[in-house]
């Protein structure tokens, strides 16, 4: 039986030095799901459509089951788990509540992330820029208005 060629990482994740020996074809959200016990970000589709397995990257949004865990070596990695300290997070995070935006929670930490680098770069988005931003996610429960709503409201509250 042929062994799976491993390579040796070492990067931040949540702000917390890593150093790791991991299979070379191993995706990144599977790295951070059962390597280091992070499970905020879901695998979903594992083809880079639904937006579940979303972290950020080096301050940028990626889908976590389209890099490698071998790509992350010397990079910075924010997962929900950590970005619940950043206000814009919580906003969303209470917006969310709020407005009935989440029922089974499996695609909110994509959609929150995705969220929070919008408002990063656009402070006041219109419901069609959010749309927009958030297209690459898929909810297959609440629908999308309530999602909108959520956003629309977190911005609302953190440009006052």
């Amino acid at each position: 039986m042929k062994r799976e060629p491993m390579a040796d990482i070492a990067c931040q994740v949540n702000g917390m030095p890593v150093e790791s020996r991991v299979p070379v074809r191993r995706s990144l959200v599977d790295w951070l799901r059962h390597d280091l016990g992070l499970t905020g970000s879901h695998v979903g589709c594992e083809q880079g459509v639904c937006g579940a397995c979303h972290v950020v990257v080096d301050g940028r949004v990626v889908r976590g089951c389209l890099m490698l865990a071998v790509q992350a070596d010397g990079q910075s990695i924010e997962t929900i788990e950590k970005a619940d300290q950043s206000r814009a997070v919580r906003a969303l995070q209470q917006a969310f509540y709020e407005r009935a935006a989440l029922q089974c929670g499996y695609c909110t930490p994509g959609m929150i992330l995705q969220a929070a680098e919008l408002l990063a770069a656009n402070p006041k988005p219109t419901r069609a820029e959010i749309r927009e931003a958030l297209s690459g996610n898929y909810c297959r429960c609440t629908g999308y208005h309530a999602i909108v709503d959520a956003v629309e409201t977190a911005a609302e509250r953190l440009s006052a």
